[in-house]
């Protein structure tokens, strides 16, 4: 009470100043900010004995009882220590250790629990500083700011009315406690709740072992709820405490219907009571494996529905496939058109160009026999019916090879076309460069016959060195 009264004084002190404090900025939000006062541990969760309450609409099972705690060290730095929570403390994305101390800097994230499906991280915030006088419409209030929190804080084994027993997994107490004690800690506020009577002993305990059915119930509404179905292994705990509490309470029935019979009215109404409980419990018991076997059917058939989902999107990808494989085949089909045509239009060419050639070719074989026509009508020898070799031209102008003219001059000295008398001889060399180069476009044969008799007349010509020209 003491430490309240001192923690209470020194927020009052702050509120007066203009001191820049620390808090946890909720992301998104501009209430629900979390004060961390000096030299005090802040204790973070969704039970009653906690600093800062927090609750999920959502997902109740979120935030665990006693989530996590943040205090001040010695040298002055901020940690953040993980109390063994469900879903873990994360700091700017990493999980921490559970009860290690991990130290906060300024500007650091820190998120309580993780994000359901589809959604964000409900508690996400940012450890910064602040004015308080800038802050402090936003700050939440704590539990423990008020001394009547404080006092409940510490009878926390008080038996509560259902309506005010928060959210609760472990395992129910049957507590024997006299009704005369009337104090209830008022609880943090969700949502308004109708207030109830106060139930008699024996339904108080009974209430107390429903909660954790009530905890189940809840979430059944929304069986697709993936906290629901990570709980599954939960409530089955549950189930296996359930039996063993109802064990324990037959053999208090067993012992007391053992015991000699007296006529004792507070041992016939605890029997009563106890028979009660037992009843009660199996109910419970048998709501809790009901709702087991509708989780469990549930879950079959989300696996069922994902395995459906994995096939449907495997066979999208498979269709998805076969048209990429048919846009392929389309392409290649296309482009092997393309190769056809541009094969085609080659032939094409090379016809063409054939015809070309062979056009070319007739066109050279008829010049050639117009000049082997030419050669033999104009430049031909009439004495001995050969190209010219050596052509000389006489003074009648007609041409003749200089060793036919040679020889046929031994016998008579006049031209032997137009009979007139040789007055002289003249080489003509435009005449012998024509005719060698008129040669060298005809056949082989040709060239070599004119290559034999050009060496035969020089031989003959060697053999008769004295002959000289007539004239």
């Amino acid at each position: 009470m003491d430490t309240v009264t001192a923690d209470s004084s020194a927020a009052e002190e702050d509120d007066s100043s203009d001191a820049e404090v620390l808090c946890l900025k909720r992301v998104g939000r501009n209430s629900d900010w979390l004060r961390l006062l000096e030299k005090t541990e802040i204790r973070i969760g969704r039970g009653l004995d906690v600093t800062h309450q927090l609750l999920s609409p959502s997902c109740p099972l979120m935030i665990s009882r006693l989530h996590c705690t943040i205090k001040q060290s010695e040298d002055g730095q901020w940690t953040v220590t993980d109390e063994k929570s469900l879903n873990g403390v994360w700091v700017n994305g990493n999980r921490i250790p559970a009860e290690e101390a991990h130290q906060l800097r300024l500007g650091d994230s820190i998120q309580l629990g993780v994000p359901v499906t589809g959604t964000e991280v409900e508690f996400d915030y940012i450890f910064v500083q602040r004015p308080l006088r800038d802050i402090k419409h936003y700050l939440a209030k704590g539990l423990k700011e008020s001394p009547k929190a404080a006092l409940v804080s510490k009878k926390s084994k008080r038996k509560l009315p259902a309506e005010e027993v928060e959210p609760s997994t472990s395992k129910p107490k049957l507590y024997r406690c006299s009704s005369a004690d009337k104090t209830f800690a008022k609880p943090c506020p969700v949502s308004p709740v109708k207030r109830q009577p106060r139930l008699p002993h024996s339904q108080a305990e009974e209430t107390g072992t429903s909660r954790q059915v009530q905890e189940v119930d809840g979430p059944s509404d929304d069986l697709n709820s993936p906290c629901d179905l990570d709980d599954l292994q939960m409530y089955s705990q549950n189930i296996l405490r359930l039996r063993e509490q109802v064990d324990n309470t037959q053999r208090q029935v067993a012992s007391l219907g053992g015991e000699p019979q007296q006529a004792d009215p507070l041992r016939e109404e605890h029997v009563r009571e106890l028979q009660a409980q037992l009843e009660t419990l199996r109910a419970k018991m048998h709501r809790m494996e009901t709702l087991e076997k509708s989780f469990s059917r549930t879950k079959r058939q989300l696996e069922a529905q994902k395995t459906k989902q994995q096939e449907e999107h495997l066979k999208k990808q498979l269709e998805e496939a076969l048209q990429e494989q048919k846009k392929v085949i389309d392409e290649l089909a296309h482009s092997r058109e393309g190769f056809e045509e541009i094969l085609l239009a080659k032939n094409k060419e090379l016809e063409l160009t054939k015809e070309e050639k062979e056009k070319a070719r007739a066109q050279k074989e008829e010049v050639v026999t117009q000049v082997t026509e030419v050669l033999e009508n104009e430049l031909q020898c009439i004495i001995c019916s050969e190209l010219f070799i050596e052509a000389v031209i006489l003074s009648c102008a007609h041409s003749f090879c200089s060793h036919c003219i040679k020889q046929w001059r031994r016998k008579k000295d006049e031209c032997p076309i137009c009979r007139r008398a040789i007055q002289s001889q003249t080489r003509c060399l435009a005449l012998d460069n024509c005719i060698d180069s008129m040669v060298k476009n005809l056949s082989l044969d040709m060239k070599s016959r004119r290559q034999t008799l050009i060496t035969e007349r020089k031989g003959e010509s060697g053999l008769c060195p004295g002959d000289g020209d007539p004239r």
